[in-house]
């Protein structure tokens, strides 16, 4: 199988849509017949219950893999429906950002934690919370690349170039392989012409990151995680489970390319 491919879902921005392409791109990924790993790093534990996981009674989460008190392996649910395994999160995580300080090489708690089991999965994904800590620091020096959902509105262009120089200085200091996997227009809705115009000017500065997949504003997405499971198995035919199934055809492809390449 090789080694897993680690991607981080990340925006310093919340509301974007992170957890909701985490919970869907995994479950579509598994669905492509890949074994996938999704990584609940944010302490509401939105991606858990996502999933259909209670966060209030987990005995082991990506806190205490973090915080190495625990392998990862302890951590991990096999979830039997959507077909993917999760290591879950609640609000225990939030304490990490304060246990991290007391621990030498803070920054590469996850990376290590992570390394005996990417012989067991094609893609890892980590839902990342929406602000530059301690936590989203380990994800990013976990990846080997970024997806980055955006909305396509006034202030998104801004935000995303300041997410690019954080980028460009986790590559400077301690993972120079961290590459941007693409740019997922979310919540996109094509009668808006700010979005539209977003949109132009996103392909405009970024002509090879963005995705060609967009997912747009979809009802059924929105309901999914209040019956906990992804948007593919509460109405597969719905244009939200559509579009993620594209994006995860669209990643795959992408990386056999690169694979073929090297």
């Amino acid at each position: 199988m090789g080694k897993a491919k680690i991607i981080a879902i990340a925006n310093q921005k919340g509301g974007v849509g992170k957890t909701t392409t985490g919970v869907n791109l995994a479950a579509s990924l598994a669905a492509t017949k890949n074994r996938v790993l999704l990584i609940d790093l944010d302490p509401q534990g939105n991606a858990t219950m996502g999933c259909g996981v209670d966060k209030r009674s987990l005995s082991r989460s990506s806190y205490q893999v973090l915080i190495r008190q625990a392998p990862a392996s302890e951590a991990i649910i096999e979830l039997d429906g959507p077909g993917f395994d999760l290591i879950p999160s609640n609000s225990d995580l939030a304490a990490a950002q304060v246990d991290l300080l007391q621990i030498e090489g803070r920054d590469r708690c996850l990376r290590e934690a992570l390394e005996p089991c990417l012989g067991h999965y094609r893609f890892i994904l980590i839902d990342c919370p929406p602000s530059l800590n301690m936590l989203t620091v380990n994800a990013l020096v976990a990846a080997d690349s970024v997806l980055i959902p955006m909305q396509c509105e006034y202030y998104a262009l801004e935000g995303l170039s300041d997410l690019m120089d954080t980028l460009g200085k986790i590559r400077a200091t301690v993972n120079p392989r961290l590459a941007v996997e693409g740019l997922l227009r979310t919540m996109y809705d094509t009668r808006s012409r700010l979005a539209n115009e977003v949109s132009e000017q996103l392909l405009e500065h970024f002509p090879d990151r963005v995705f060609r997949t967009v997912i747009p504003r979809n009802i059924r997405l929105a309901e999914a995680p209040s019956h906990g499971v992804p948007v593919m198995y509460h109405d597969k035919s719905s244009k939200g489970a559509l579009a993620y199934l594209a994006l995860a055809g669209e990643i795959v492809r992408r990386n056999e390319r690169k694979t073929a390449a090297a």
